[in-house]
């Protein structure tokens, strides 16, 4: 079982930048890849970015496209969401995820593992 918290949302003005953290249990961290995915509300979860197993591999939304960055640190069992020149529309709740392969993938229903979330919210 793979457990993922995240942490690091919050309240930002519009252009502002934040960093999201998500800290992963388990020893196949290190090999498997990792996504943030975020849910406004009244709206369905959507991708925002994915990473895979090293690090060297990633995709992200083009609502995103950038001004966000995701990382890892399979040392320190974390994945990271660098966010900048935030919009209000990147309001929402930030989910990390955890596939049980090392590919990446932008859909939801190819990741088995969920963090509780953090909210993002940014002002105008």
């Amino acid at each position: 079982q793979v457990q993922l918290v995240e942490s690091g949302g919050g309240l930002v003005q519009a252009g502002g930048s934040l960093r999201l953290s998500c800290a992963g249990s388990g020893r196949t961290f290190s090999t498997v890849a990792m996504g943030w995915f975020r849910q406004a509300p009244g709206k369905e979860r959507e991708f925002v970015a994915t990473i895979n197993w090293s690090g060297t591999s990633t995709v992200y939304a083009d609502s995103v496209k950038g001004r966000f960055t995701i990382s890892r640190d399979n040392d320190k069992n974390t994945v990271y969401l660098q966010m900048s020149s935030l919009k209000p529309e990147d309001t929402a709740v930030y989910y990390c995820s955890s596939r049980r392969t090392y590919g990446p993938s932008r859909y939801p229903h190819e990741y088995d593992y969920w963090g509780q979330g953090t909210q993002v919210t940014v002002s105008s």
